[in-house]
């Protein structure tokens, strides 16, 4: 509400450069590579829908998707992925496979890991002072007007859309709050899955402001119900939070990690993710592990304090 009474409107024009697929592809393997992703270990493809897989010692793979008139989301969406590879890389697997030391501590740590390097990395003004002059040598024309604070502002517009995975930081939780209230409604009986697309149109137009026309944009747009999996939507707050409480602790820790970030320099991180988290496996519980990190239980407050910060920034508010 905040944002929307501001009256400011970043400028998005880098959102809609247009860019080959095919260059897009080796910019998302270099950025993967950047952040530490080991390539001899594991790959980045295409699918529709995009996911990670720690298959086994020594084989982690990752997808992500295209649009050639949308560069940042396939960057934003394969830092994602590169989070949850980087997670099942650092795990002790070659040592331990099959033990709870080499398995992740929890969904929701998994998402931290995800969301952190999506957001907190790649969202970031640090980041895009060393990804954009990348995307320039290697988009040519098509980028070659854009500045930092263009990609910093375009990469945190704040507009509600229908989509969960093109969500921005201030809207995505929406999408997850509606989900997690309509599952619990399934499972109580409250609500029919015959019932189940009246009631998302309903939530979409109260939360977001958004008419769904098309169930394909609505509560079809997932493949985690089709599959099964009921119950993991709230995996990704909980990552956010997660996410968010680290980050502090981390800035802490490493007090100059802008500036590595702005120099194409995220070993230190990676390394205090794998010195904290990683290599922990199962070892703590998820609530332990955050209390052990960070000194204190899961709270809302960091991820409220990082949302403000990035609005105000962008919007003024």
């Amino acid at each position: 509400a905040a944002v929307a009474r501001s009256g400011r409107s970043p400028d998005e024009s880098i959102n809609r450069a247009r860019v080959p697929v095919a260059q897009q592809i080796e910019f998302n393997r270099a950025v993967a590579a950047a952040v530490g992703f080991e390539t001899d270990g594991g790959r980045l493809d295409v699918s529709a829908h995009p996911f990670s897989d720690g298959i086994g010692p020594g084989d982690t793979r990752m997808t992500t998707r295209y649009r050639e008139d949308h560069f940042p989301e396939a960057c934003f969406t394969a830092l994602h992925e590169s989070g949850h590879s980087l997670y099942e890389q650092g795990l002790p697997k070659t040592e331990a496979f099959g033990q709870p030391i080499a398995q992740a501590a929890s969904l929701g740590i998994h998402e931290s890991q995800s969301r952190m390097w999506e957001n907190f990395v790649g969202r970031s003004r640090a980041f895009w002072e060393w990804a954009l002059p990348l995307a320039k040598s290697m988009f040519g024309a098509a980028v070659a007007g854009f500045t930092v604070d263009q990609a910093f502002s375009a990469a945190n517009a704040v507009k509600p859309h229908f989509i969960r995975v093109e969500s921005d930081e201030a809207t995505y939780n929406l999408h997850i709050m509606l989900r997690f209230d309509l599952e619990r409604a399934l499972l109580s009986g409250d609500l029919s899955v015959a019932d189940l697309p009246g009631a998302w149109n309903a939530r979409m137009k109260s939360d977001l402001g958004l008419t769904v026309t098309d169930d394909r944009m609505g509560c079809l747009q997932d493949v985690h119900w089709s599959m099964g999996a009921i119950g993991y939507f709230p995996t990704y707050t909980l990552g956010n939070l997660y996410a968010a409480q680290f980050w502090e602790t981390i800035r802490r820790d490493l007090p100059d990690m802008a500036a590595q970030h702005a120099r194409g320099e995220f070993g230190p991180l990676l390394g205090w993710l794998r010195s904290n988290i990683h290599a922990h496996g199962r070892r703590h519980p998820a609530p332990d592990l955050c209390v052990r990190i960070t000194g204190r239980p899961l709270s809302h407050e960091p991820l409220v304090r990082h949302l403000k910060a990035k609005v105000s920034a962008v919007y003024g508010v």
